[in-house]
């Protein structure tokens, strides 16, 4: 009596587990994460001289940028000005005025773009309060970085060009070099843009500069000046999918069911030979636990007939 009774719940529990081992829902792969964001920034000036003084052997660095922005940014100050230590007894020296100067950057998963305008412009170093180094009618510079897509950069400079007082005429062959008596030499590179698989980057100008006023307590300015630059970075693409000689799989996520109006959808057919288990792991280990429960319910039905004849025995 006592081993019958014992035997009903063992049968119950062998059966129950393998009803719920063959209901089981199957597990389903994910596809790849998503890419990151593209990188792209702009500037309308950079300036970076070797001031040297004039009643003193020493020489102060003059590194400067006006409307420096990084995505997601934009910037339109129009004037720029700066102080330095034995300049013009400290006051600020102007190296930039502009009508317009605006520079501006954007980034997100699909695409970088940075862009940048200057018009009716006029730059100044240290020690030429008057003269301007360069003037400008209008510089622009654009860069753009699509996913997916070859980058591209551009820049344009627009209408005439003076350098220290003199007009001249830029060409694309190389750098234009300005040279006036007693003052200095200038030499002017025209529109230099770059680009790789996945960056660009664009400058309308750039000039290098070896000036010696002699004015302001300054006796020479040397260095580099840019105007209109503009850089960007592609984004990365999303995760590797699924390769071009298998048919895509869904992304399927259990979801819980609202309302009353719930509709089922039919799986798609397996190819023949192909696995009905997602690209898991699982696939290798299927016949083993098809074999399992295919035991536990073979166990579960000869307990049940145990249990049975204990009872028809008298």
């Amino acid at each position: 009596m006592n081993s019958n009774t014992f035997r009903m719940p063992a049968a119950a529990l062998l059966a129950t587990g393998a009803v719920a081992l063959l209901t089981a829902p199957p597990a389903f792969a994910t596809g790849g994460g998503a890419g990151s964001e593209g990188r792209a920034g702009a500037v309308v000036l950079r300036a970076g001289l070797d001031v040297g003084l004039l009643n003193k052997s020493v020489h102060v660095p003059l590194k400067t940028t006006l409307n420096e922005v990084s995505a997601p940014a934009a910037a339109e100050k129009t004037v720029l000005s700066v102080a330095l230590d034995g300049v013009d007894k400290g006051k600020p020296v102007s190296v930039l005025r502009a009508e317009v100067a605006t520079s501006k950057a954007t980034a997100d998963k699909k695409r970088a773009e940075a862009e940048v305008n200057l018009a009716k412009a006029k730059v100044h170093v240290p020690g030429l309060p008057l003269l301007s180094l360069i003037q400008v009618e209008k510089v622009t510079s654009k860069a753009v970085c699509e996913a997916g897509k070859k980058p591209v950069a551009s820049a344009n400079v627009l209408g005439n060009v003076t350098v220290l007082g003199k007009k001249v005429t830029l060409t694309a062959g190389g750098p234009t070099k300005v040279e006036v008596p007693k003052v200095g030499l200038v030499s002017l590179e025209l529109s230099g843009t770059e680009t790789t698989s996945t960056t660009a980057a664009a400058a309308a100008l750039r000039l290098k500069v070896s000036v010696n006023p002699l004015d302001l307590n300054v006796a020479q300015v040397e260095g580099d000046i840019v105007l209109a630059e503009a850089r960007c970075e592609s984004p990365s693409g999303p995760g590797p999918g699924p390769s071009a000689s298998a048919p895509a799989r869904p992304d399927v996520k259990p979801q819980a069911a609202t309302g009353s109006n719930v509709t089922v959808s039919e799986p798609a057919a397996t190819p023949a030979g192909a696995s009905n288990l997602a690209e898991t792991g699982a696939a290798s280990v299927t016949p083993w636990v098809a074999g399992g429960a295919l035991l536990l319910l073979g166990i579960g039905a000869g307990a049940l007939v145990v249990t049975r004849r204990g009872r028809a025995t008298p």
